[in-house]
């Protein structure tokens, strides 16, 4: 069954991410982000929001110079990178995909970060156990796990994090009365193979089973609609090249695809939340008692941050 789950995967995931760098290119920001934007203003563009996504990302997790981050399911390696770059972290991901794994590495070496950055071409569950992460990230993972296989996943998250160690699931959900669609059928036959949705508080349970306290929960929905509408609009605008890539029917299944994914954000069918746990240890004090210091961050830091 474990090895089946894993050919399960490593298709599925090569069905949707290796159709072509080039091709994702002609709608997601120049750091190659295939996950929800953070606006911090309602006419935010989608680069500005895509940085300031992966800098909400590493203050939730406390990120430290020094620290070793592991990015499961890492895409092309926006987060690793801006971990190593950024908060001067050790970051290590790993992708299922072999385009993006060829594409993370050569952009890591352009950055002169190998010393403390590398992607890997490599499943999770062939992570080394015996030198566990102080941080973990898992950002657009979960809906490709398998429902029957949250408490094995859980059980390996928590196993390759430190006692003490933070772990952000950030992921998509769908709501408690959500039922099977037409639309949905659509997409597991043309867009996702192994997609599977499950609500939040479904989710969060079974990270509790596996020893992870639920520390902060956060809806980012309306953030995930705006992301999802602007990657539609730019996909539309580069209509030509992207028919030339991909051909027309692989074109117009990604357009209705990120178009109908807009609108089931809006209307609340679907969610994205992230949620921050730790693996518990009475010696650590983990985070702080409140969130003021994840909102009140130095703004002009965090532009020139976004200019490096």
């Amino acid at each position: 069954m474990a090895r089946n789950r894993r050919s399960i995967d490593k298709a599925a995931i090569e069905h949707h991410y290796d159709l072509s760098n080039e091709f994702y290119e002609l709608f997601l920001d120049p750091w190659m982000l295939y996950t929800c934007a953070y606006y911090r203003t309602p006419d935010g563009d989608l680069e500005q929001a895509q940085l300031d996504k992966m800098d909400l990302v590493c203050r939730k997790l406390r990120l430290r110079r020094g620290e070793r981050l592991l990015d499961i399911g890492c895409g092309w390696g926006s987060l690793a990178l801006w971990a190593a770059k950024h908060y001067g972290v050790e970051a290590f991901g790993v992708t299922l995909s072999a385009e993006q794994a060829r594409y993370a590495r050569a952009w890591i070496e352009r950055e002169g970060l190998a010393d403390v950055c590398r992607v890997e071409h490599r499943d999770y569950r062939d992570v080394d156990r015996e030198d566990p992460f102080d941080k973990i990230a898992a950002i657009g993972i979960i809906e490709h796990v398998g429902v029957a296989n949250y408490p094995a996943y859980f059980a390996e998250v928590r196993d390759l994090l430190k006692p003490g160690g933070l772990f952000l699931n950030h992921g998509i959900t769908r709501h408690r009365h959500w039922r099977w669609t037409p639309q949905w059928q659509f997409l597991i036959e043309n867009v996702f193979p192994n997609g599977e949705l499950m609500h939040v508080s479904y989710i969060n349970e079974r990270m509790e089973e596996q020893d992870l306290e639920i520390i902060d929960v956060e809806s980012l929905r309306g953030h995930y609609a705006r992301t999802c509408r602007h990657w539609a609009e730019r996909l539309r605008s580069n209509e030509k090249h992207a028919i030339e890539l991909v051909g027309e029917r692989a074109y117009r299944t990604w357009l209705l695809y990120l178009t109908s994914s807009s609108v089931n954000f809006e209307e609340g069918s679907i969610n994205l939340y992230q949620t921050l746990a730790s693996r518990p240890d009475p010696a650590t004090r983990t985070v702080p008692t409140t969130r003021e210091e994840l909102y009140t961050v130095d703004r002009s830091a965090a532009r020139l941050r976004a200019l490096a």
